[in-house]
């Protein structure tokens, strides 16, 4: 099948998927380029792809040919890639031992750097903040590229959360600039809950108050802060760290 017309019905139902609004309505979302559709295929999640004509993509995935055209029309990026999928949102799976908490993170680019740095250090589920930028954002599905398909992540109000975890035995820790544990002291034996805060004011308060300890990366007295993925990273590559020693 071949569609060449922008104002084909089909291509202005896929269109809506960029929004929010309607991404939740339909349970769908969009994923753009070969990578990220040959990672959601390989994890079950893709429905169908557009695919720009002419271009031989020989995996047994429902295929609608469309113009070059039609996919500058569909994507936020200068260039068109050559395919755009369209998949499930991801179910949700038990959340383990290990958990990464995100509390109010608006850049795009942060989430998807802070997901693929869970996939890394064996993060089991992160939690992603009511106030959180949208997971299935444009610039954060390109940021993992393809690791979202490869951990679980939910969301939650993340003071509601984390009361029903203390019940169940989980340590929550906040971070913050200084003050609190290095991160390389933290116990890793208990299962845990790790919270990661918005890029301008950290941690909510409200929530650093539920904590039952505070872990920091220990560094020059120069540099004031990390960017919270940046941090992210080196705070979970040190718990793994412990954890496979």
């Amino acid at each position: 099948m071949l569609i060449t017309s922008l104002e084909n019905n089909k291509i202005k139902e896929i269109r809506k998927l960029t929004s929010k609004k309607y991404r939740d309505r339909q349970n769908l979302f969009l994923i753009e380029g070969e990578h990220l559709v040959l990672e959601a295929i390989k994890r079950g999640y893709i429905k169908e792809i557009l695919i720009e004509q002419n271009v031989d993509f020989p995996m047994d995935v429902y295929k609608t040919y469309v113009t070059y055209e039609i996919l500058q029309k569909i994507t936020n990026m200068n260039s068109a890639p050559k395919m755009i999928g369209i998949c499930q949102k991801i179910e949700e799976k038990p959340i383990g031992n290990r958990l990464l908490l995100i509390d109010s993170l608006q850049d795009p680019g942060n989430l998807g750097t802070i997901i693929r740095s869970a996939v890394a250090f064996n993060v089991d589920t992160i939690v992603l903040g009511n106030n959180t930028v949208d997971l299935y954002n444009e610039k954060v599905l390109r940021a993992t590229q393809g690791l979202i398909f490869h951990i679980n992540i939910i969301k939650r109000d993340l003071k509601e959360f984390i009361e029903d975890i203390q019940k169940k035995g989980y340590l929550v820790y906040g971070t913050k600039v200084t003050h609190g544990l290095p991160v390389e002291q933290m116990d890793v034996n208990n299962k845990y809950a790790l919270i990661v805060g918005n890029e301008g004011v950290g941690v909510s308060k409200e929530l650093l108050d539920m904590c039952d300890d505070y872990i920091y990366i220990p560094m020059n007295v120069n540099c004031e802060s990390l960017n919270v993925g940046v941090a992210s990273s080196i705070i979970l590559y040190e718990l793994n760290k412990k954890f496979l020693n």
